[in-house]
């Protein structure tokens, strides 16, 4: 059966969702679905992953000006916009991601026949979207087909805070092995074939807990001299996370090489992987470093890392969530200890079944089944 599906973000730049839906649009194209991706907020050019020749590639700005002044008079046209296109594509299923473009999805579609489906990627909770859009998400999420959630505890805070949703619970596929694009950054200009190399990937900004990493990797930086970090990414505090590398004197250990569109040959090089986040929804660069053979160590979010690693298996949770001390130890524990490293980096790579792509797109066409009878 083929589908018509209209494929809904904000933006695609480098973020986790904007990395799944550009593998879930690929591989709906690649089995003959007709795919529509629509960005709602970014401008034309703005995409960083690779997309199928199949894949429509829409900007909602090219329908609504390209003016960058903001109010309501501009979200209306957004909204009329997006009104228009869903009536003229007739897809068979209207997919959204993000709480923002889930509110506008689903009061651009009131009272038309469409299913629309919306998809939470990180755990409401932890992810302020200020009372506006909180009390738009509660009046909104009950008119959608389903809601999608990441996790089970997702799912328990949906029926708890907006019961008359419908959800689910789908994760992330995990891509492997992952599509290459630009910038490329080789490993070998950064690090010595003879260095060990712990690998952080992620947006630098406050939730990922990176200004905790720093401090937890100079205090065992004496201990383990043959060990160098490397946190790949771009964000708001990269500039406050160098100042900070300055401070501890650890520039020729600590690297900040910048985003990169080749992210599988870090994984690839990498001896150990470390995720000191705060919060989390379903963390992509977690699942892609356990599937090139990273044993990790995380941090025990409320969501997200828990449903990944099996702690001791194929790498380590630490709690409390933002203990310098904790992570410091856990880090030490694999950083030292050769033989269980490789051994829960052997074991990691079962995750490439746990979140392949076709166990994943199985549970999107059962539900897709279900809201379009």
């Amino acid at each position: 059966m083929i589908r018509k599906i209209l494929f809904l973000v904000s933006s695609m730049n480098s973020g986790g969702a904007e990395r799944v839906a550009a593998n879930l649009a690929n591989a709906w194209v690649e089995r003959g679905d007709q795919v529509t991706l629509v960005v709602t907020y970014s401008k034309r050019g703005e995409c960083f992953y690779s997309l199928s020749e199949g894949v429509e590639l829409c900007y909602l700005a090219d329908l609504t000006g390209h003016s960058d002044r903001q109010g309501p008079l501009r979200q209306v046209k957004r909204l009329l916009a997006l009104r228009r296109l869903i009536k003229t594509t007739k897809p068979d299923v209207v997919l959204s991601f993000l709480s923002n473009v889930n509110i506008a999805a689903l009061v651009a579609s009131y009272y038309s026949e469409y299913s629309v489906i919306v998809s939470e990627h990180t755990y409401p909770p932890m992810a302020s979207v200020g009372w506006v859009y909180k009390c738009l998400r509660k009046w909104t999420y009950p008119y959608a087909a389903c809601v999608v959630m990441l996790t089970n505890e997702g799912l328990s805070w949906l029926n708890d805070k907006i019961p008359r949703a419908r959800g689910v619970v789908i994760p992330n596929p995990s891509c492997y092995p992952l599509a290459v694009s630009e910038p490329s950054l080789a490993p070998t200009s950064w690090i010595t074939p003879e260095r060990r190399l712990l690998l952080a990937v992620g947006r630098i900004d406050e939730n990922k807990g990176f200004d905790y990493l720093l401090i937890a990797f100079s205090e065992l930086a004496a201990m383990h001299q043959n060990w160098d970090l490397v946190i790949l990414g771009e964000g708001p505090l990269r500039r406050s996370l160098a100042s900070q590398v300055q401070v501890l004197g650890l520039e020729a250990r600590i690297h900040l090489p910048g985003r990169a569109g080749n992210v599988s040959d870090w994984y690839q090089r990498a001896d150990l992987y470390v995720m000191s986040s705060l919060s989390e929804g379903f963390p992509n660069t977690l699942v892609e470093a356990m599937a090139y053979g990273c044993a990790a160590v995380s941090s025990d979010c409320d969501t997200g890392p828990r449903d990944i690693i099996r702690h001791g298996v194929d790498g380590l949770l630490v709690s409390p969530v933002g203990d310098v001390p904790a992570l410091a130890s856990a880090l030490d524990q694999l950083m030292r200890n050769d033989e269980a490293r490789e051994r829960m980096g052997q074991r990691a790579i079962e995750i490439r079944e746990r979140y392949s792509p076709e166990s994943i797109l199985t549970m999107w066409d059962k539900l897709f089944d279900k809201v379009t009878k």
